[in-house]
């Protein structure tokens, strides 16, 4: 919709009784109200207190420390709703709408640490110089058996065979019709929302799906897969499984990605920068991937957002865990698809599924974008594996956020304060992980100790 009247005769004539106006909190949860259509309009006041983008995602509050801090006064944002979002929920009985919203403070000032904002910060660093980023996300998740007891591992779901699924199904027609009926209504949801699904396929573990998605603006695209995740999670519960998009949620199985697919446009000609008139590769390619090697080990924390995200960065396994580039290299973190000139584009294959994709974005771009203006060479590409053993990037989640502290280029880019609030809440969700006790140390230090 592009004004409130659109949106009310939208609203009008399908019915819509409730509208939930959200907006993605740091993890990438929907936070946000529900409100009667009647009230819903351009005089429609909505605020959440800021304290719901400083909490981390078991809900608890971290101390102080760093860059973190709490308002005094635990003052309102206001919520704005973008009526360009506005959609059908169509897995609710009663007719419902949903819309995403910004967040601004109580003068109406974009705030800075928030999600969206964050993403748009950086794409506008790009319109400065005349640039428009183009992204396309792939989105791995796993479907998996209901799970009540957190104390006990997950477990494939049955298919319409009714066995229980293996892996080795990657690009299996028969894995993927398994699921054929929630595959539908994810179809369906999606197209009554709007969204557009490019391909679905099956992954290399049990039940692992793949959704791409269709290359577009970074901000539309961070919008979809906000609601791609709630989607599908809505559409396995109505078929009685979970869908997950940990990064690694089965032992010993293959992680989930967010595979980011990027290229920039110069916004007068809409032509990719990537390609010189001639189709050879030009310096602000080079440098875009120079750019990736040099930054993305510090921005890590942001497509790595939790400790269960480094068990699937693990050498030997799937994923990379290098900074090497290469030509169609799936070993290298950053792999160049075969396409023509005017597709020329840099897969960033680190993010995880758990990441906001956001937020995601807003690194993996800022990095791009700091190679381009600091001019950074790129190292030569790789030609054969470099997922060897060989590993460039921070192990753990502590490690992760005290790089993206270090790195003044990159709170330039995505502003400080979010840089200071973003690493207080990882710090936080760290020492609540370190609170439990876990199998392996019942297994092996209980009595050998």
């Amino acid at each position: 919709m592009k004004n409130w009247k659109e949106a009310g005769e939208w609203l009008r004539a399908r019915g819509i009784e409730d509208i939930e106006c959200i907006t993605p909190d740091l993890a990438g949860v929907a936070r946000g109200k529900m409100m009667l259509t009647s009230k819903f309009n351009e005089s429609t006041s909505l605020a959440l207190p800021n304290a719901v983008f400083r909490h981390t995602i078991s809900g608890e509050y971290p101390d102080e420390s760093g860059g973190f801090r709490y308002d005094a006064r635990d003052s309102d944002l206001k919520l704005l709703p973008d009526l360009s979002t506005l959609a059908i929920v169509p897995w609710e009985e009663d007719p419902t709408a949903q819309v995403i919203c910004d967040v601004v403070d109580i003068d109406g000032e974009q705030t800075t640490y928030t999600p969206r904002n964050v993403l748009r910060r950086v794409v506008g660093l790009y319109a400065s110089k005349g640039w428009k980023p183009v992204v396309a996300p792939e989105i791995e998740f796993y479907l998996v058996a209901m799970n009540e007891d957190p104390d006990y591992p997950l477990q494939p779901p049955k298919g319409r065979s009714g066995r229980t699924i293996l892996g080795g199904q990657g690009y299996s027609i028969a894995g993927v019709n398994e699921f054929d009926e929630l595959i539908d209504d994810i179809y369906a949801f999606s197209e009554k929302q709007g969204l557009e699904i490019d391909t679905l396929i099956h992954e290399e573990g049990p039940a692992q799906l793949e959704i791409n998605l269709s290359h577009g603006d970074p901000l539309e695209l961070a919008d979809q897969v906000f609601m791609f995740k709630r989607t599908i999670r809505e559409a396995a519960l109505k078929h009685g499984i979970y869908a997950t998009f940990m990064a690694k949620p089965l032992q010993g199985q293959a992680g989930s990605a967010m595979h980011i697919h990027q290229s920039v446009v110069d916004l007068k000609t809409g032509k990719n920068i990537f390609s010189e008139p001639d189709g050879q590769e030009s310096d602000l390619f080079r440098h875009f991937i120079g750019g990736m090697q040099r930054y993305v080990p510090n921005a890590l924390a942001m497509m790595a957002p939790y400790v269960n995200s480094y068990r699937r960065l693990t050498p030997g396994m799937s994923s990379p865990v290098n900074t090497a580039w290469g030509y169609d290299n799936r070993t290298t973190a950053f792999r160049i698809p075969v396409s023509g000139p005017a597709a020329r584009r840099v897969e960033n294959r680190l993010p995880g599924s758990d990441a906001n994709p956001y937020l995601a974005l807003a690194a993996s771009l800022a990095c791009g974008y700091l190679g381009m203006v600091n001019e950074i060479e790129p190292t030569p590409p790789a030609d054969g594996t470099v997922n060897d053993g060989r590993i460039d990037l921070p192990r753990g989640l502590l490690e992760a956020v005290a790089l993206l502290e270090a790195e003044p280029s990159l709170a330039g880019c995505l502003s400080a304060e979010f840089v200071g609030m973003y690493a207080g809440l990882k710090r936080g969700e760290f020492e609540t992980f370190m609170q439990v006790i876990s199998p392996w140390e019942r297994e092996f230090l209980l009595l050998n100790v």
